[in-house]
């Protein structure tokens, strides 16, 4: 008779800064690393591509009820286009479909560049996970599929110029969310009328979360097991944007219980400006949550940490 020597799962909670490698899925990163760390509730903060590597924030536990924000954040990449050869995928994963002379020179790039910082439109590529009729798009891709897209609009915060030597140019890029890298080099590459590919893709920030602290698999996986989970950044990682409030006891356990405060009559000297706030129990530093800062200083509770 066989015995399940598997091990049972343990509350974890924090956020995992996970240097991602190339190759390997988002997906299939947190399914190691909620290995390596025998946690329970795992899950990751909007993907990255295969291809691509870099910052990918895991979150477990409680954290996992904030993964949201990060989804909704700004986004740092730091990418290597190359000039003159389109693929069917936009990257390196993809098949040869053109090519062509670049003569681009570095005024004519600069000048591209320009075109594309601040607030732009793309069409959303076929190879993403963006759905149509419950499908994600890459499965018609694969199909050879192609269906019509409608054009999205993003912002591109900061567009900056590392290094050019054709074919290939080199580009730190800060973006809004449901932007595509892929989709910036290919249209780069038109503006310049030789078509481009992502040679190479790497986030280096999301949020307020920088790639300089992230651990990779390897990393993680080489710590003592036991001390794995303090490798974790603490939930609250996830909120630093957020305007800091603390509660007494009372306030708190109110709080906990999902009531409304109206702290404009308690007695706070200075609240936040309306808006979303992360909240913690004065006593302990302990935090509580996330609320939204109405008129009339009230306070009203989002997302409760359970372990508070």
């Amino acid at each position: 008779m066989k015995t399940d020597v598997r091990k049972k799962r343990v509350p974890v909670h924090g956020v995992l800064l996970l240097d991602k490698p190339e190759g390997l899925s988002s997906n299939d990163a947190l399914v190691r690393a909620k290995r390596l760390l025998n946690a329970e509730k795992a899950g990751h903060t909007g993907t990255l591509d295969p291809f691509a590597t870099g910052l990918l924030p895991l979150c477990f536990g409680e954290a996992t009820k904030f993964a949201q924000d990060l989804l909704e954040a700004d986004k740092t990449y730091e990418t290597t286009v190359h000039l003159g050869i389109r693929t069917s995928t936009g990257d390196t994963e993809g098949e040869t479909i053109a090519s062509g002379e670049v003569q681009a020179t570095l005024p004519e790039v600069e000048a591209v560049l320009e075109r594309f910082r601040g607030e732009i439109e793309q069409v959303p590529p076929m190879h993403s996970a963006l759905k149509r009729d419950g499908r994600p798009l890459y499965e018609y891709a694969r199909a050879g599929i192609v269906l019509e897209r409608e054009a999205r609009r993003v912002r591109i915060h900061d567009l900056m110029l590392l290094a050019y030597e054709a074919p290939l140019l080199r580009l730190s890029v800060t973006c809004s969310k449901g932007t595509y890298i892929r989709v910036l080099g290919e249209d780069i590459g038109a503006a310049l009328g030789c078509g481009a590919h992502l040679q190479t893709l790497r986030r280096t920030a999301v949020g307020q979360l920088s790639v300089a602290p992230a651990l990779t698999l390897e990393q993680l996986g080489a710590l003592p097991e036991e001390g794995r989970a303090a490798a974790l950044a603490p939930v609250d990682a996830l909120l630093s944007s957020f305007p800091l409030l603390s509660l007494d006891d009372e306030l708190a356990r109110r709080f906990l219980h999902g009531q409304r405060l109206a702290l404009g009559q308690s007695g706070f000297a200075r609240l936040p400006q309306p808006g979303r706030v992360r909240v913690y129990r004065a006593s302990d530093t302990r935090l509580l949550g996330t609320a939204r800062m109405m008129e009339y200083g009230v306070l009203a509770p989002e997302r409760l940490v359970a372990a508070a």
